[in-house]
């Protein structure tokens, strides 16, 4: 009973708040739970991506080629580890970023080609979420 009231109130408290409460099975998980999908927690990959964009929509596309350059990186490094929890969703993101490498990385970046790629990757990687 004690458990079916905490849901409840969790429930009413994100509805209030126009938030979903993440559930699975009936139980409500921590946000950090939640936030993780089957390769593990993607934070720090999605806040590169997501500062990328933001210099993006700020005009600073020499900005956002030296920023995706960590973000590269730190995918690369974190290889080894990820691919093995789930190589399909490994192979997901990593093609959702190398798109968006390429879009900021043109000759001639254009804009619009880098925000709808920058994106789409931010949305591969929510999508991600178990």
């Amino acid at each position: 009973m004690k458990k079916t009231a905490i849901a409840c109130a969790a429930a009413i408290l994100a509805l209030a708040t126009g938030q979903s409460a993440p559930y699975r099975d009936g139980v409500l998980l921590p946000r950090a739970e939640a936030a993780q999908s089957r390769l593990g927690d993607l934070t720090p990959f999605r806040n590169i991506a997501a500062e990328v964009a933001a210099l993006v929509d700020k005009g600073d596309l020499p900005g956002a080629k030296i920023r995706i350059k960590d973000l590269e990186t730190k995918w690369d490094e974190a290889e080894a580890g990820l691919k093995p929890r789930a190589a399909a969703d490994w192979h997901t993101v990593d093609k959702a970023i190398d798109r968006a490498l390429e879009a900021v990385r043109e000759s001639n970046p254009d804009t619009a080609n880098c925000k709808k790629a920058l994106a789409d990757l931010l949305s591969v990687m929510d999508s991600m979420k178990a």
